[in-house]
């Protein structure tokens, strides 16, 4: 049972030499904070280029996406149907389906190239009949492109949550075509690669052509995504994106994950360089680099302490462990779990920082607890993403999501940079942190 009138941590905070597994929290009532950088599904839509998106369910559920695409200014790449309880007595819901998204397009001032439509957990439960309602749709607008898109909180715990789910549909529209030679894609990114960059100096300096959805702005250019023979994914959340495009079009996947563990990204990039015939940078180099930069920023905190969440980068225990052993003070990090890639970070943690401590983040008891970390160390701690900020009650932050682009050595070095640069400087942190989904101009 969450007391929520007790105020202690007791529940959404464990020492790490306590933490039993990658979920140390009880599950239960939920808190969301007014963190809102995190991208939901309806701005991963818009990274699909003269798309339209249209959500149909019931009129309460549709007032967060909504809210979405009104404060990122793309209510005119938006349209909404509203399911009544009359719809599900009548049982017409595939003929509101068709003739509600026929009239959608039938009034736009443009016809857009590919429509994602959004259907909810009614429609799973009802037992609609999809694949009906999208044959008839391409029938009506052959020239336009149809997927199907999840807005369905039921799966939000499951192993396909919406999250991957969406990074799947991105790539739904992807036609069959001839493959081209020496081109590869980077799949289910939100942000691009932050340069410099290792792997995409690799990259191009051996001759191929990078394609990434991020950077696409017609969707002819999406199209051509099609072509390429390689997809990489850096991010575990859009795996089955990759699994999927490699079994639909015949794309070889090649996963390199993000990852702070300077073995582990020598592997990727001989990975890369095996596959792709590229030749190596020189790691030692890029290591002695890294190193470098981590005891410049080490240096420049001067035992200031760090929090971290699980916002910022998909490896947040991998970053406390390389920060950890570079003098850098870490001493908590917010997440509500980890994924199972960070188990051995998870172990060496138990082991060389027992004190650290990791604190939940949609616990029902963080709602109640005071934001005063920060004032602990005379407010001067430095965050390393928007959670991590807001719970801190700090003014010093790195403004970071899912890695921001920062992959590799480059990537640790740019973050070492990053960390040094705002640890100098005070940010207003509530202006921030509530603009919802950060870095997505829709």
């Amino acid at each position: 049972m969450i007391r929520l009138s007790h105020q202690d941590m007791e529940g959404a905070q464990v020492l790490m030499k306590d933490a039993a597994s990658l979920a140390p929290f009880e599950e239960g009532v939920e808190y969301s904070s007014p963190a809102r950088g995190p991208w939901n599904i309806v701005h991963i839509g818009t990274l699909v280029p003269e798309s339209h998106q249209i959500f149909m369910c019931a009129q309460s559920c549709l007032r967060g996406v909504v809210l979405t695409a009104a404060e990122m200014n793309a209510m005119d790449r938006f349209s909404t149907i509203v399911i009544q309880e009359r719809n599900i007595l009548r049982g017409d819901m595939e003929e509101l389906m068709i003739e509600g998204v026929t009239d959608i397009l039938n009034k736009l001032p443009y016809r857009p190239r590919a429509v994602e439509v959004f259907n909810s957990c009614i429609h799973d439960f009802i037992g609609c009949d999809l694949d009906f309602v999208f044959g008839r749709l391409r029938q009506r607008f052959p020239d336009v492109d149809f997927t199907d898109c999840y807005m369905t909180p039921i799966l939000r715990k499951t192993k396909f949550a919406p999250d991957a789910k969406m990074r799947q549909q991105l790539y739904s529209f992807l036609k069959p075509v001839p493959a081209e030679e020496k081109t590869v894609n980077v799949i289910g990114n939100l942000i691009g690669f932050t340069e410099p960059c290792e792997l995409v100096s690799m990259i191009r300096e051996g001759g191929w052509k990078l394609r990434d959805i991020c950077a696409c702005r017609t969707y002819d250019a999406y199209q051509k995504m099609a072509s390429s023979v390689i997809n990489i994914v850096t991010n575990p959340g859009a795996l089955s994106a990759g699994q999927v495009l490699e079994k639909r079009l015949g794309q070889r996947l090649l996963y390199l994950p993000l990852t702070y563990d300077y073995d582990q990204i020598d592997q990727a990039l001989e990975t890369a360089a095996e596959t792709m015939g590229l030749s190596l940078p020189d790691l030692a180099l890029l290591r002695r680099r890294a190193e470098a930069s981590l005891a410049e920023a080490a240096d420049c905190l001067e035992g200031m302490p760090v929090a971290l969440d699980f916002n910022a980068t998909t490896r947040p225990l991998g970053l406390a462990r390389l920060l950890l052993s570079h003098g850098i003070r870490v001493t908590t990090v917010y997440g509500d779990s980890f994924i199972p890639a960070e188990e051995e970070d998870f172990q060496w943690l138990k082991v060389h920082a027992p004190e650290l401590k990791l604190r939940a983040t949609v616990h029902g008891k963080m709602a109640a607890m005071p934001r005063n970390e920060a004032r602990e160390y005379g407010g001067r701690l430095l965050a390393v993403g928007q959670k991590a900020a807001y719970f801190s009650g700090t003014g010093y932050f790195v403004n970071m999501l899912e890695g921001s682009g920062l992959y590799g050595y480059e990537g640790i070095i740019g973050l070492a940079r990053w960390m040094q640069e705002s640890s100098r400087q005070e940010q207003d942190v509530p202006s921030i942190i509530q603009v919802k989904g950060w870095g997505c101009c829709g």
